[in-house]
């Protein structure tokens, strides 16, 4: 096709010019967004291309050809950004060059406006051998429709396609589930992702469209209930995200997705992210019972020739095992027995998915309908029994999360726990949690359930774990509210008031220990005292060490280690102490160790650093392999201004990551007899990845950065100017706060802000003011949040005046904000 015609196609208003301003219009419009304008785009795109089609075709005098749409196109689903799928079909009687020159005209139109076009040329016979080899092919060829050109040759290639699939699905279907299966295993889970691919991520659009060939192949058909629906939501999400953008993309990334909101008119990004999650949950739910279904069918089919034989040509009767009162098992899947009578026994439901649970099988979709339509709610309070399969439902492990989401897909999990619905796909903003806020709390209930041996009540461990995050659904502290949830819940599940009160404070301080653990100074009895004074007892602080530990593990693999698992066992040993009657003992100052008086010397003797690294013991990792603690770092020099800042800086800039910090001056004779101040600095350290540094190649740069010749601001703010950040996100400012009655024995800052490359350092910088002394640090990382907490006292050791300590808090925060 020459530029003249293309030229002569733009003055015509069926040409491009015509149809790229309709287009225009169209997406402009707001009075029909969703599903009719996706329609009447595909029809405007069909007067446009067939207008193009059939004056190519006669121009270039080819009969017998059609212009069919597959794909999304074919199925009428056009995104303001989405390519045209189209096949051009011809039977064969035409001259090839003719052919090519018919493509031409309609091919080159598209390419002009900037449309990304996926374009074939076959005969009927070629369509269809290329659908017999690459799955994906034939999979679009589903979604046939004639668009323009011979009726009859359009038609007859969909109903051979749809023949071939039919007898072919046998061998198709497994090939399509491995291919959702990989996908899904790259992409990840729609319901969880922060950014989710709309298209790919498992739950998504793509296995909409996988579900739509399965109900194609006759086979088996996807659960319909919520199904058209949940598409529905994804395509209007995707249409959106198109519109805001001006891209074709399928990624819902943070940056876009208040834009995004606004023009689906929702509230803001959380009720985007809700509502993407839901419908995401939606289809998932209906694949696995979809390929549930597929596989048993295929199975039997497989095994029906056999088992006549065996039988003397009489069918086989499937076997029901009895597994709990009213429930069975059958062909792999859990369901009511023949005599079961929702109506008459309202426990049938937790007994169901107790027993499933408990047989690693999942409960069938027919049974968890038929319990959800006909099952009476329960007493309040719950009877024992009711309870009691809760209990086993939630200690079951990991075969609990296919039942639950079970449970919760036919609306079952919040008839039995009302406040469930206001954390149901809940998202959680900071991406150190995996999960949203329902799934999370299911999670934390598996992993508790490996650690009912180390606790005298595994049913409230199980149930605090289910609960503990309960809270996040309402305004304010989540904690807070959580705890007056527990204690309702509790109480209408049947707990007694002594238990439904220890509930309440697990969920009220389920932080507790990793909060206090990895932000306070363990050896200030003030510490411990105030952990004790909240736990109260031994049986409740064992409760909180299992439950600390599950929600841990449950939220993402930053939020555990080895490291934080030491710190915690070491808070929970002293607060069982002080329970059973064994005050903390007032620290008396620590000696210096032989090594620390060696290297006080010999800093003394040189006047300047001398440096010293030892690894840590290694602890076992979740899966049993060690994980090191972590790396001390030994500092002697003498005493000098600036020397915590330049320190941290150092360590900074050598990407070891600063855990916990401990100064002290140590006085020693010189040759003169006068008393020299020698500070001592006791870091727990790690890499953040490589190996680590020598201690040479830190003394040096310690020794440059003491004397000014490394100027380590300038290279630390190259670092966080490469920090990596999402685009179009802004950090919330830092803040400092004096903690409340923290220690008696040294005022304790705590300074909360958005992690990033020697944060320390500037810290310590903003903290170099006369006459305060820093004594310790206690660093604590989760995601992108950092929480610093710095124990400061005056000259003489002693805590700061209350008046002075908020002038501090005040002056560091200026600094660090600034």
């Amino acid at each position: 096709m020459t530029s003249a015609d293309r030229t002569n196609d733009r003055t015509d208003d069926s040409g491009p010019s015509g149809y790229a301003a309709a287009r225009l219009r169209l997406l402009q419009e707001k009075a029909q967004p969703g599903a009719p304008r996706r329609s009447a785009l595909a029809g405007l795109t069909d007067e446009w291309i067939g207008a193009l089609f059939t004056s190519a075709a006669k121009a270039a005098g080819v009969r017998g050809a059609a212009l069919v749409a597959v794909g999304g196109y074919g199925r009428g689903e056009l995104s303001p950004r989405s390519d045209l799928d189209l096949l051009l079909l011809h039977d064969g009687t035409a001259d090839a060059s003719a052919v090519a020159v018919l493509a031409d005209r309609v091919w080159y139109p598209v390419w002009d406006l900037g449309i990304a076009l996926d374009h074939s040329v076959r005969t009927p016979g070629e369509a269809r051998r290329t659908a017999a080899d690459d799955l994906k092919v034939h999979l679009g060829l589903l979604d046939a429709r004639h668009v323009a050109g011979d009726l009859t040759l359009s038609s007859g290639l969909r109903t051979a396609v749809l023949a071939d699939w039919r007898n072919q699905a046998p061998k198709r279907l497994p090939e399509l589930y491995e291919l959702c299966r990989e996908r899904a295993e790259r992409q990840g889970e729609l319901q969880f992702l922060l950014e989710p691919d709309l298209k790919e991520a498992r739950g998504g659009l793509r296995d909409a469209t996988a579900l739509r060939a399965v109900a194609a192949s006759w086979l088996a058909d996807a659960p319909r209930a919520g199904l058209d629906e949940a598409r529905r939501r994804l395509l209007d999400a995707r249409d959106a995200l198109h519109l805001v953008t001006g891209r074709a993309t399928d990624r819902l990334a943070l940056q876009e997705q208040d834009q995004v909101a606004a023009e689906l008119g929702l509230l803001d990004a959380d009720v985007l992210l809700r509502e993407v999650y839901e419908a995401a949950r939606t289809v998932s739910y209906a694949s696995d019972v979809t390929w549930r279904e597929v596989n048993r069918v295929l199975r039997s089919r497989a095994a029906r020739p056999r088992l006549r034989s065996l039988l003397g040509g009489r069918a086989p009767v499937a076997e029901r095992t009895p597994l709990a009162e009213g429930v069975v098992e059958l062909e792999g899947e859990v369901v009511l027995a023949r005599t079961a009578r929702p109506e008459r026994d309202p426990v049938l439901p937790l007994r169901a998915a107790a027993a499933a649970a408990q047989a690693g099988l999942p409960i069938s979709l027919h049974a968890v309908r038929r319990l959800a339509a006909g099952a009476r709610p329960l007493p309040v309070p719950w009877p024992a029994e009711a309870r009691e399969q809760l209990v086993t439902l939630l200690g079951a492990g990991e075969s609990t999360v296919p039942v639950w989401e079970a449970l919760e897909a036919e609306g079952l999990i919040t008839r039995l726990l009302p406040d469930w619905e206001r954390v149901r796909c809940r998202p959680q903003r900071n991406p150190v949690h995996t999960w949203t806020v329902d799934r999370h709390l299911v999670e934390t209930a598996v992993r508790a359930s490996a650690l009912t041996r180390r606790v005298g009540r595994p049913d409230l461990l199980l149930v605090a774990a289910l609960l503990h995050d309960i809270g996040k659904g309402w305004p304010g502290d989540h904690a807070t509210a959580g705890e007056v949830i527990a204690r309702d819940v509790a109480g209408r599940i049947g707990f007694d008031a002594m238990d439904v009160g220890v509930l309440a404070a697990l969920v009220r301080h389920h932080l507790l220990l990793i909060d206090t653990a990895t932000r306070r100074d363990l050896d200030d009895p003030a510490t411990v005292r105030s952990v004790a004074d909240a736990v109260r007892s031994v049986s409740t602080l064992e409760l909180l060490h299992a439950l600390t530990e599950a929600d841990a593990l449950a939220t993402g693999p930053a939020a555990w280690s080895a490291w934080r698992g030491s710190l915690v066992a070491d808070l929970v040993k002293r607060v069982a102490a002080v329970l059973v009657g064994d005050a903390p003992e007032e620290p008396v100052p620590e000696a210096p160790s032989a090594e620390h008086e060696r290297l006080a010397i010999e800093a003394l003797r040189t006047g300047e650093p001398v440096l010293a690294l030892h690894a840590r013991p290694e602890a076992p990792h979740e899966d049993g392999s060690p994980e090191p603690v972590g790396v001390e770092l030994l500092i002697a020099l003498p005493e000098q201004p600036g020397v915590l800042p330049a320190a941290a800086g150092v360590l900074a800039l050598h990407r070891l990551t600063v855990r916990a910090a401990d100064l002290r001056a140590m006085e020693l004779p010189t040759e003169l007899g006068h008393q020299a101040a020698v500070l001592l600095l006791s870091w727990r350290v790690a890499a953040e990845y490589g190996s680590l540094p020598q201690a040479a190649r830190l003394r040096a740069d310690l020794i440059r950065a003491l004397d000014g010749s490394l100027d380590i601001r300038a290279r630390l703010a190259e670092r966080e100017a490469a920090y990596p950040r999402r685009r179009g996100t802004k950090a919330p400012p830092p803040t400092v706060r004096v903690a409340p009655a923290g220690s008696r024995l040294a005022t304790v800052i705590e300074v909360r802000a958005q992690d990033a490359p020697g944060l320390l350092h500037r810290i310590g910088r903003a903290l170099e003011v006369p006459r305060i002394r820093v004594r310790s640090a206690h660093i604590s990382t989760l995601g992108a949040n950092a929480v610093d907490t710095v124990y400061v006292t005056g000259p003489e050791g002693d805590p700061l005046p209350p008046d002075a300590a908020v002038e501090l808090a005040r002056g560091l925060e200026a600094a660090l904000r600034g």
